[in-house]
This record gives structure tokens, sequence and C-alpha cells, in this order.
């Protein structure tokens, strides 16, 4: 058995306790995490005793209040520089962000003068919290009767949402879509009944049943569009636990990745090429496609024939085992990390 130590937040400025439940939820076997979010209790640990020292540092939106602190930056370099003596390695944890915005936002500052591993959400981080969040929830969906054709969510403004939405302008006239760019949003009754105002932040991973009883497909507008990751959040889980059709405007083989996992898509009854398609503003018109073909199919067959597919996606997304599996991907990439170092 190797023993491995994590320090989950070397400032305490992250989410330490939610990154401990996601470890925790591994499956490797051999291994044994010991973890705390406290950096003022190491002297507690018997830290030579471990195989594998790591201190994770949490890079979030959330955190850029503190950019201009230089006390809290001084205090940081002497964590780590005494962290660093003690054999840690370091990791960058930037969870509900996409590797693209990792790197490309300047907000983001790397670690100083340290050799770290940089780890985004992937595929691992939204399962499993959307798992936790729900897996003891009960809910009403109903597929039976649909007023609406697209449920189409478009949060924060990026390019390649504003580049869909616009291809999809002569489509939407009976569908349920909000763009904060255009200052559109949901008809209030389809909105979070317990949301005193309209959610900006704070509520992405809640599920209301309505929007998805009364659309007949989710247009899952996804973070990125990029080739080089696949990141999945809350969007394309939520479509699943609620068991409703989906086409994705996502990375360059996103639903290739979600069958590697386990789960499965609607090849058979409508055309996901658009998935294959490196080219970004191409993939955009396949998905417009993709889309109108949708508007002019008969959607209570497509119910009715996915009826086994959406219950499996369903039940894979609650099999603990099988979000282990994604969880233990993760994992591994630290310990190797670890041993290279």
């Amino acid at each position: 058995m190797q023993r491995n130590f994590v320090l989950t937040d070397v400032m305490k400025t992250g989410y330490h306790s939610d990154l401990e439940d996601f470890i925790q939820m591994h499956s490797l076997q051999g291994q044994q995490f010991d973890m705390t979010g406290e950096y003022y209790t190491l002297h507690n640990y018997d830290l030579d005793s471990y195989d594998r020292r790591f201190a994770m540092v949490h890079v979030s939106e959330a955190n850029m209040r503190l950019t201009e602190n230089k006390e809290f930056y001084v205090e940081l370099h002497r964590r780590l520089n005494l962290l660093k003596s003690q054999g840690f390695v370091f990791i960058k944890a930037t969870p509900w962000e996409s590797l693209h915005n990792i790197v490309t936002n300047p907000e983001f500052p790397d670690l100083p003068d340290l050799q770290h591993v940089k780890w985004s959400g992937g595929v691992s981080w939204f399962w499993f919290y959307m798992h936790r969040k729900h897996k003891d929830k009960k809910y009403d969906f109903d597929h039976g009767e649909k007023h609406f054709d697209f449920l189409y969510l478009n949060k924060l403004a990026r390019g390649h949402r504003q580049r869909l939405f616009e291809k999809m302008q002569p489509y939407l006239h009976n569908s349920l879509y909000s763009n904060w760019e255009k200052n559109v949003k949901l008809p209030r009754e389809y909105e979070l009944p317990w949301a005193k105002d309209y959610p900006k932040r704070g509520l992405d991973q809640d599920i209301y049943e309505k929007p998805y009883n009364h659309s007949k497909f989710s247009l899952v507008s996804e973070t990125n569009d990029t080739n080089d990751e696949i990141f999945m959040t809350e969007k394309i889980w939520k479509a699943i636990i609620a068991k409703h059709v989906f086409v994705v405007h996502g990375n360059f083989l996103y639903l290739q990745k979600l069958r590697e996992m386990g789960f499965k898509t609607f090849a058979t009854y409508f055309d996901e090429g658009y998935d294959q398609e490196i080219h970004q503003r191409l993939r955009i018109e396949k998905i417009t496609a993709t889309c109108r073909q949708l508007l002019s199919s008969n959607w209570q067959d497509i119910y009715l024939q996915t009826q086994a597919l959406r219950q499996h996606n369903h039940d894979t997304f609650f099999n603990k085992e099988k979000m282990s599996l994604e969880i233990n991907k993760t994992l591994n990439l630290f310990l190797e990390f670890a041993d290279r170092c």
C-alpha cells in the first residue's frame, strides 16, 4: 500500500472539502490518500512516512480579488518554498475551468519558479460534483408533452457561443433560450422557482424539471469548442439526468469521449457528424444542420425509440463505480507526475 498525503489548499482560498470528497471517490488499488486543507496543521502529520506529498494551489475567478494583494503573494511564496523543501510536489488546481481558460486567461497566474502540473476539471470533476449534488434527489421528469423545440442556455459570453447563436436565430422562434450578451432570458416560469432573481451565479448546477419536460431537445452550449482537450460541465449532465435528447456544441470528439466513458449518443436517430468536424466554424454549420433535421423530425418517435438509451445514460451517470474510473485517471496523472519529479 502506497501512502499519499495531500494538502488540498495551500492558502485555503478554494474548495478543499470538495476536493477531498472528489479524491475519496477513487477506486485505485494499493493507494491511500490522507488529506487536509489546513496548512497550519501539517505539524500533526509524519510527512516523512508518506510515499508522495502533494500541495494544491487553487486558482479561480473567485480568488481574483487577491491578485493585487502583495502580502498574499509573499505568504504564498513562503509556504511554497517551505513545502518544496519538505518534498512536496505541486498541483495548480482549477477544476471549475478548462485547461484552455487557464492557459489563455492572464488572470490565472502560474506558480512562481516551481515545477507543477496543471489540473482542470476535464471530464471527471463535474461528473463527481453533479453526482454528489443530485444522487439523493427525486425528480419528476415527464417527456410525454412538449411545447417547445430546443432548450438552449447561453450564460457567459464566449465567441463560439455567439457564433452558433447567430446561426441558430432562424430556428429558435419556438424554443426556450437565453443569452446574457443579448440580454435574453427564459420566461420567468421556466427559471428556478427558488431563485429570487435571474440566477447569474451560484445556481448553475441546480435542476428544474419544467424546461426539460416542455422542450424536445437540449442544445448544450459548452464552455469551449477547442480541439486540444475535452471539458465537460454541468450542462451535459443536467440533460442526462433529465433523460433529455441532446446535441452538444463543445470540443472536438466530445461525443466520442462520452461513449468511451460508457454513455450512449444518438447517431442512430439523427446526424452527429458534427462531432468529427475539427474546424470550429464548420462544426457550427453541421450542428445547425442537425438542429434543422431535428425540427423536421417526429420527436415522439425519437423519445419512444431512445427510451432505453436515455435510461442507460441516466443510470451510468449515477453509477459510482463508473464515475470512480474517471477519477482514477485524474489521480493517476498526479501520481505519475510525482514519480517523475
